[in-house]
């Protein structure tokens, strides 16, 4: 009899233990979130200055007074909502300055959202003006959807949606809704 109760015992001591074993799994990521939101920055960081290069060429220079970080997200990205100046550089090192109240970096994509009152100022003082436009660092491309004023030497043109190069060598506004003849 005692030999089958230690039998049972032991039994149920090993179906613990396999449970336990097999109920186990790799819960570092959670470790890590522990005490942080999902909803709230990993960071905050102020006084930025970030250069993105290609080929050892300055292709664009992001500057803002507070970025919150959020790459413990799935999809992780950077915001800046204190203000945000981008300068964008052509081949010929040519500056265009970009100006918004918002932007969100995506690490993933190398896209830069600029958003509410965007104004791109470019090196020959063309002038365009929209509520959202994206830069895609990779294809050094921008572009929107939202309603724009551009304005040239010539014509202020407005219009749905925009599409360029990063030297504004082939601007263009989508859906022309309305242009202005300036006069000199």
């Amino acid at each position: 009899m005692k030999k089958r109760v230690t039998y049972y015992i032991l039994n149920i001591v090993t179906i613990f233990i396999v449970t336990m074993f097999f109920s186990c799994n790799d819960s570092f990521k959670q470790v890590q979130k522990i005490g942080i939101s999902e909803n709230e920055p990993i960071g905050v960081d102020y006084n930025i200055n970030v250069k993105y290069t290609d080929s050892g060429r300055v292709s664009a220079n992001l500057i803002s007074s507070k970025m919150l970080d959020y790459s413990n997200r799935d999809f992780p990205f950077h915001q800046f909502t204190d203000g945000v100046t981008l300068y964008v550089y052509d081949k010929q090192n040519k500056k265009s300055t970009v100006v918004a109240e918002n932007a969100f970096v995506y690490a993933n994509t190398d896209l830069i959202d600029m958003q509410d009152n965007v104004v791109i100022t470019t090196h020959d003082n063309r002038v365009l003006k929209t509520d959202q436009l994206f830069y895609d660092q990779k294809k050094e491309w921008l572009y929107t959807n939202k309603p724009v004023s551009f304005k040239t030497d010539q014509d202020l043109i407005n219009g749905n949606g925009f599409d360029s190069n990063a030297d504004f060598s082939n601007a263009e506004v989508l859906e022309v809704t309305g242009i202005i003849t300036l006069e000199d």
